[in-house]
């Protein structure tokens, strides 16, 4: 099997909206487009934390930057008719569960909401050929059990977060069906397993929240260690999700829904990642709960990625050592001072995209 990679022939030139640029993995992907040559234009709201990965690696310098709510249908309207973008990639979401609990109305509103103003912004656009929406592993209805999920398994969401990826996995497919494919339009969902890299910094994700406490000299506290999670290298799924795009783009009838995710076998507890990461780090303690504390969380989540390696040849690069070795170089790279963000991103790309043979559609 063609190991296949983003072709930077295809998104030469390509005119591309990128919601969420200012966001983690938006910030990597708005980085990677434009290294292959694409005219990105990203709407967002600002980073919502210092430091950021926006920030850090000048995203705003390569590509065509805007702040702007995806919650207001005429703002995004104004945005996609100015720039007439011929695929659309749609991450901009409220993207964390323990939020999701404190905040459910702006979760539902900007991932429920914010999708169908996007998806409505396209209506009648003739420009547009392709859109990938992220959603995420968590759209499935977790019965925990030890069997991956695949793309045809039931919808749900205990927390107001999954719940609204998977009302908006309905909202996609409604106006993939009702408006988009019949105007020629290829709309597809990705649904990616955890994701950690270099350049995170949000709160209430594990490697993020380790980077901070123990450059702080702070033990972290581990509340879940035993829980299972199918984590990758941010650049998995975002090659997934440009495949995904290029994939559509030539061939309207595989636009469906999508995971992305590593092996199987290469989901891992909480408690193994952070081993690793402590290690790779080189400094930290680690204090460990019990699972008793805060909301509901899912104890065990897998995802079946046959679909993505069998129809659109993506499949896992790095395995997990690989994955959290990257990751915390990356931290200690920039930790270090003196090395710029943008080029420790370039330096990954490229290292990524070398494991793999480019592959023309």
């Amino acid at each position: 099997m063609i190991v296949r990679n983003a072709s930077p022939q295809f998104w030469h030139g390509k005119q591309v909206l990128l919601t969420g640029h200012t966001g983690f993995k938006g910030a990597w992907l708005a980085l990677w487009l434009s290294q292959m040559g694409a005219k990105v234009t990203g709407i967002s709201l600002p980073p919502n934390s210092t430091p950021n990965l926006f920030t850090l690696a000048n995203v705003a310098q390569v590509i065509d930057s805007r702040f702007a709510d995806i919650r207001e249908a005429d703002v995004v309207s104004n945005v996609v008719k100015k720039i007439e973008p011929e695929i659309v990639l749609h991450l901009a979401a409220q993207a964390l569960v323990r939020p999701g609990y404190k905040d459910p109305l702006g979760t539902f509103a900007t991932n429920v909401v914010g999708t169908a103003n996007v998806l409505n912004s396209l209506r009648g656009l003739d420009s547009v050929k392709s859109v990938v929406v992220v959603t995420t592993d968590k759209v499935y209805k977790n019965l925990e059990r030890t069997e991956p999920y695949r793309e045809t398994d039931i919808l749900g969401g205990h927390d107001p977060y999954s719940a609204s990826k998977a009302a908006s996995e309905i909202i996609i497919s409604s106006y993939r069906d009702s408006y988009l494919a019949e105007q020629g339009v290829a709309v597809a969902s990705a649904r990616a397993g955890n994701v950690i890299g270099g350049g995170d910094w949000s709160e209430d994700r594990l490697i993020p929240d380790a980077v901070r406490a123990w450059d702080s000299g702070l033990p972290l506290k581990i509340r879940r260690p035993n829980a299972v999670r199918p984590w990758q290298h941010v650049l998995e799924p975002l090659n997934g999700y440009l495949v995904l795009a290029e994939k559509i783009y030539a061939n309207l009838s595989l636009a469906d829904a999508y995971n992305f995710g590593p092996n199987v076998n290469e989901a891992a507890t909480v408690e193994m990642v952070i081993k690793l990461a402590n290690q790779a780090y080189g400094r930290g303690s680690l204090l460990w709960g019990d699972g008793a504390d805060g909301p509901h969380e899912a104890s065990l989540l897998s995802l079946e990625i046959s679909k993505a390696q069998e129809i659109l040849g993506v499949t896992p690069r790095w395995n997990l050592a690989q994955t959290i070795g990257r990751t915390m170089e990356w931290y200690c790279q920039q930790r270090k001072g003196g090395v710029d963000a943008g080029l420790l991103c370039e330096a990954d790309i490229l290292a990524f995209t070398g494991a793999g043979k480019f592959d023309e559609l």
